[in-house]
């Protein structure tokens, strides 16, 4: 093999071991749908904000997220410069859509 295959296999093991814990691929396939600050994972999750967090920062780290300031809020995103193959993987994910309306509703639910 050479250098340039096996640095391919090393990035595709470290993807698919970052990809392999349930939450991280849920943020995935979640921030695949639309862009979302922590508190949103939090709800949707229902997980604590220091996991949350943690499971952002090691996307982040690996490039599969970039954050974006809105004010005081932060909001993850998918990095298109990965999306090629995260792309196919997260075509294979259900569809998250469901679970963000649910949490809409309820934020609206809660301003009343």
């Amino acid at each position: 093999m050479e250098g340039s295959e096996i640095v391919q296999l090393m990035y595709l093991a470290d993807l698919f071991k970052l990809l392999g814990d349930k939450t991280r691929l849920t943020i995935m396939a979640l921030l695949y749908v639309q862009s979302l600050c922590v508190r949103d994972l939090v709800e949707i999750l229902q997980v604590s904000q220091p996991s949350v967090s943690q499971h952002l920062a090691k996307l982040r780290i690996q490039g599969l997220v970039k954050e974006t300031r809105q004010g005081a809020w932060v909001f993850y995103s998918i990095n298109s410069e990965h999306m090629p193959i995260v792309k196919m993987i997260l075509d294979q994910v259900p569809d998250m859509q469901h679970m963000i309306k649910t949490m809409q509703n309820e934020q609206v639910k809660a301003a009343y």
